[in-house]
């Protein structure tokens, strides 16, 4: 038995996007070893923009060990309470013999232009893009990987609104990915924010691979906490906020366009369009003024300017 392979149980469901990154993040509380979302790839006709398609076949590999049932029996009880908010497929299982799968998991992943200037490259990738600026990010994050339509979003709106020399706020930072596409486009610091310990490990990580650490202060915490001056700045000329919409509001209404000094601008996204409308109302009242509106697929990125 002692030389008996090692073998591992692959968990997967195959859900539409809005959902992906929340069964992603309900696996990953099992499968510590990484949690792939895996989605087909259209690119435009010059091959220089891709477009996540279709479905995302969310997956996540658990080691064979005595608990294994137990903690099989509670990743069906985590997917159980997410199905009584929203309907969810039933997951599949298969045994995976021992293997180097992390080789077998490089493989689902490749660089992915975005915008004119832009390049997301797996961790992993050695070689440069010779005329792009490449950001390398972890991929086995549940989060921020820059697969995702409000990702890509987000930094298409960073490279045509940063402007070298200036600092910003990256409110909910995920793995670190708005941060750093804004120092490398020339942005001089950021103050980058979350509320999960898992995403400060994860921008100070892939900060790190991208040489750009010093320039990223990343801790817990949220709005208020930048207001009370528990960080370097208290206001920056750029925001970015890439979170769902309910709680974009929320940080709204806890004061977070009071981060942006006067003229700045505040670039948004995880909005679906059918939740525009809230968007607008929200920032309407704030006094904000629309710049742009781009879409990607069901989601929605905005540009807004806040007067003198």
């Amino acid at each position: 038995m002692a030389e008996q392979k090692a073998h591992w149980l692959e968990v997967s469901l195959v859900v539409d996007g809005e959902l992906a990154e929340g069964v992603a993040e309900t696996i990953s509380r099992y499968a510590t070893n990484g949690v792939v979302c895996e989605q087909a790839v259209e690119y435009n006709k010059s091959g220089d923009q891709a477009m996540p398609v279709g479905p995302v076949r969310v997956y996540g590999y658990i080691a064979v060990h005595d608990g294994l049932e137990n903690l099989r029996q509670k990743l069906e009880e985590a997917l159980w309470h997410m199905n009584q908010i929203v309907e969810l497929p039933q997951p599949e299982y298969r045994w995976i013999e021992d293997q180097d799968w992390m080789e077998v998991f490089k493989e689902h992943y490749h660089p992915i232009p975005v915008g004119e200037r832009l390049m997301i490259l797996p961790a992993w990738v050695k070689q440069k893009p010779q005329d792009r600026i490449a950001v390398r990010i972890d991929p086995s994050m549940a989060f921020g990987t820059g697969t995702h339509p409000t990702t890509q979003l987000s930094m298409q709106m960073l490279e045509k609104y940063v402007k070298p020399g200036q600092p910003l706020m990256d409110i909910g930072c995920g793995s670190g990915i708005l941060s750093i596409t804004a120092i490398k486009l020339g942005a001089t610091q950021s103050v980058a924010v979350d509320i999960d310990p898992a995403s400060i490990t994860g921008t100070q990580e892939n900060a790190e691979r991208n040489g750009v650490l010093e320039q990223i202060e990343v801790r817990r915490g949220s709005v208020k906490d930048i207001k009370a001056g528990a960080y370097g700045l208290t206001q920056a000329p750029l925001l970015v906020a890439n979170i769902l919409t309910p709680i974009l509001i929320r940080l709204f209404n806890a004061g977070m366009a009071d981060l942006v000094t006067p003229g700045g601008t505040i670039l948004l996204s995880g909005i679906l369009d059918t939740r525009l409308d809230e968007i607008m109302e929200t920032t309407s009242e704030l006094g904000l003024e629309l710049l742009e509106k781009i879409m990607m697929k069901d989601w929605v990125g905005l540009a807004f300017h806040k007067p003198e």
